[in-house]
């Protein structure tokens, strides 16, 4: 009978004890979301902040890497979804953010590979619009190789885009999901919150979870846990003060 090595076993249980949130080597990561919401992005910056903290999992620590971050635009993503606002942004982003407005999707492609190469970058972020040409599995190859290579992760936001072919090592399907209520004050609004899907990964299951954000650290739960709060129906078409 064929026994399984024993660093075989070791990372077994290493990939079943995995969640989302816990450090993990560079690797090129994808975020399908849509445009309507801020998700995407909002889901992006949680998972680079968490990927900086130089802390055991459920140990909040402060952000050590102070190198700079760099965000990557195509003018598609920026129509959709605008500009980062710095005074906005996480104040561990806050000071240190690279903000680059390209004009066309080849644009974009060649700024975050110029990126990954820069070992002065704690890490780089790109959101790009659709399915672009440019996009192909070569293009998503260059990156994941540039990203391992040189140690800088890279989340890349797609929206408004199709499952392609990528070689991402990591590929999230993500959606807004409804906030817990403060603990404080309830008229307050709840702490940002995700439905995520983790579709395809090289090396941890795929799987599916809610996510809260209290600005230190990923919080996570089944995506099948009820939420704490009431949902009414949706309004539809019509005007929400119609009877």
């Amino acid at each position: 009978m064929y026994v399984p090595a024993a660093h075989t076993l070791s990372r077994a249980a290493a990939a079943a004890r995995w969640r989302p949130g816990l450090p993990e080597k560079a690797c090129h990561s994808e975020v399908f979301a849509s445009s309507r919401e801020a998700s995407g992005a909002g889901l992006a910056l949680a998972l680079a902040r968490d990927a900086l903290l130089n802390a055991a999992p459920g140990v909040v620590a402060e952000v050590e890497d102070r190198r700079s971050v760099l965000w990557v635009q195509d003018r598609a993503a920026m129509r959709l979804g605008g500009r980062p606002c710095r005074a906005g942004l996480p104040g561990w982003l806050q000071g240190r953010l690279i903000h680059v407005a390209a004009d066309k999707p080849e644009d974009a492609l060649f700024a975050l590979e110029e990126g990954l190469r820069c070992r002065d970058l704690a890490c780089v972020i790109g959101e790009i619009a659709g399915n672009p040409r440019a996009l192909d599995f070569t293009a998503s190859r260059r990156l994941s190789l540039a990203a391992e290579k040189h140690g800088v992760p890279l989340w890349l936001v797609r929206l408004d885009a199709a499952h392609d072919l990528s070689s991402a090592r990591m590929r999230w399907e993500v959606a807004a999901a409804p906030s817990t209520p403060p603990r404080w004050d309830a008229r307050a609004p709840g702490r940002p919150a995700w439905r995520a899907a983790l579709f395809r990964a090289r090396n941890h299951p795929s799987g599916e979870w809610t996510l809260d954000d209290d600005r230190k650290i990923l919080a996570v739960r089944p995506a099948s846990t009820p939420y704490p709060v009431g949902l009414a129906f949706a309004a539809g078409a019509r005007s929400l003060a119609a009877g």
